[in-house]
């Protein structure tokens, strides 16, 4: 039996893969995962709704109390006033995204995604029936989508623009003047503006901007995967003007029904309870993210300091041969290229890993013919 043409043209995640290469003693720093534990008030609070029996289906927009406690959120710290009945929690940011390219790309729109960039953006696109139209993030600029640069690509068959700040594979971190110049785009030539947040709280020595704070244009994406590490809850949330979220609700009820009961519970004891681990976490990835770019730099590679996620995007010649001879020394590493074609002459690290396993890592690397 054949697939469907839009399955047929997507690839396989090639960070997947190169998870999937793991050995037993090997260091894996392909996946975007945080080694720390899920703080122990959250797990607290799934014993207790498990206990008291929370678990059938809730609303398809979610649990009230989740969404009451995320429109508070969204004032005051992303100054986006949401309403409880624009928010939908959804299975992850990747669920969030699925529901919002599905509900407004049609066939042949084309939607521009940034280039190296997440590889669930080229694939819901694809998915949609819809073409991505790659926007190169370039090192000179810290890889930041740049509103100039983007105005060069739009069409009459531009639908939506896909933004991540901070950004996977590169660490980047939009200005505010970026922000609000790709808010101004969707404004000015009545685009969606679909902005990935999932790293907005893992960020050193800049601030995090929402365009949503500037348009109305905006579905705004985000959860609680990387800042509470709990990628296995497989909880996140969107929020859109009441317009947009109808149709997205229609994608979200009739693909997943609800977000997992118990994971609700959890996301709310993350919002509510205290904040110190998150702290703690970003310190510690910031301690990471400088030893691995020093050692980088040591051993001649050319490698911008991130500011934000914890990913660095290393450029090199060959990269290709650097991760297969990473490989055979047990460090697990992802080619530029999975992430676009931009991402060629690049490789990513993830510095989600002890630093003892960075550490180790370095060494290792260091001790390749490069």
């Amino acid at each position: 039996m054949k697939p469907a043409e839009r399955v047929k043209s997507i690839d396989l995640s090639g960070i997947r893969k190169m998870f999937d290469m793991v050995g037993e003693n090997s260091i894996n720093l392909a996946l975007g995962e945080p080694d720390f534990d899920t703080p122990i008030h959250i797990r607290e609070a799934v014993k207790e709704a498990l206990d008291e029996g929370f678990t059938h289906y809730t609303s398809n927009m979610g649990i009230i109390e989740l969404r009451e406690a995320l429109s508070h959120k969204l004032k005051n710290e992303n100054h986006i006033e949401a309403s409880p009945e624009s928010i939908i929690v959804t299975t992850g940011a990747s669920g969030a995204l699925y529901s919002s390219t599905n509900a407004f790309i049609e066939e042949g729109d084309e939607v521009i995604i940034p280039d190296p960039g997440f590889v669930a953006y080229d694939a819901c696109v694809k998915i949609s029936g819809g073409k991505s139209v790659p926007a190169h993030l370039k090192d000179e600029n810290d890889f930041r989508l740049l509103p100039e640069d983007l105005l060069e690509l739009i069409t009459p068959r531009t639908k939506a623009i896909i933004m991540n700040s901070p950004g996977n594979p590169t660490g980047g971190v939009l200005e505010k003047d970026d922000v609000k110049g790709l808010a101004d785009i969707a404004d000015d030539h009545d685009l969606i503006l679909i902005s990935d947040e999932i790293y907005e709280k893992i960020i050193y020595g800049k601030k995090h901007y929402s365009p949503a704070r500037y348009s109305d244009n905006v579905i705004t994406i985000n959860g609680f995967s990387k800042t509470y590490a709990m990628t296995g809850f497989r909880i996140g949330y969107l929020t859109a003007p009441p317009e947009l979220v109808e149709d997205i609700l229609k994608v979200h009820q009739y693909t997943v029904t609800c977000a997992t009961s118990l994971s609700q519970k959890a996301a709310l004891a993350a919002l509510q309870g205290p904040q110190d681990e998150v702290r703690e976490m970003v310190s510690e990835f910031k301690r990471r993210r400088n030893m691995v770019v020093e050692r980088l730099r040591d051993m001649g590679i050319k490698c911008n300091l991130p500011h934000g996620a914890f990913y660095v995007f290393p450029s090199i010649e060959n990269p290709e041969k650097l991760v297969e001879k990473a490989l055979e020394k047990d460090v697990v590493l992802v080619p530029g290229n999975s992430f676009g074609k931009y991402g060629e002459g690049h490789f990513r690290i993830s510095y989600a890993a002890s630093f003892h396993d960075l550490e180790k890592s370095m060494d290792r690397l260091e001790s390749l013919d490069l």
